[in-house]
């Protein structure tokens, strides 16, 4: 593993600042959460929010995926939720005489399951 010099550990703690702020301009008064999701997506992780509605659960994903610049995907998981609705499915191509990948939301960088014990069991 090599060593960040000075300026690269600077430019880090700047760019980690930045995003807190961007964050917290919509998300009021949950800083250690904020902090906790951003530790989070620089160590590659996932993260389970759970919460009762109207704590700004979504708000925060969302606005991580802005901060970040990166795609972003929720999905809202219901009783009647198929795999195919997730991640997506392949459909004939008539004119090319091929199969093609209609990708689903799960196709993101940042992906919003919602309501997870929604979801069937299969």
């Amino acid at each position: 593993m090599t060593e960040l010099g000075a300026q690269q550990t600077e430019q880090i703690r700047q760019t980690i600042a930045a995003i807190r702020h961007n964050i917290q301009q919509v998300l009021v008064g949950q800083h250690e959460i904020v902090d906790d999701v951003i530790a989070v997506l620089l160590a590659g992780g996932h993260v389970l929010l759970e919460g009762v509605p109207g704590l700004g659960k979504t708000l925060l994903v969302r606005a991580l995926a802005r901060s970040v610049d990166v795609e972003f995907s929720r999905i809202q998981f219901t009783p009647d939720l198929m795999p195919s609705d997730v991640v997506g499915h392949s459909l004939y191509n008539m004119g090319k005489g091929e199969f093609e990948l209609k990708k689903g939301p799960a196709y993101t960088n940042i992906l919003l399951a919602d309501e997870i014990n929604r979801a069937p069991a299969k």
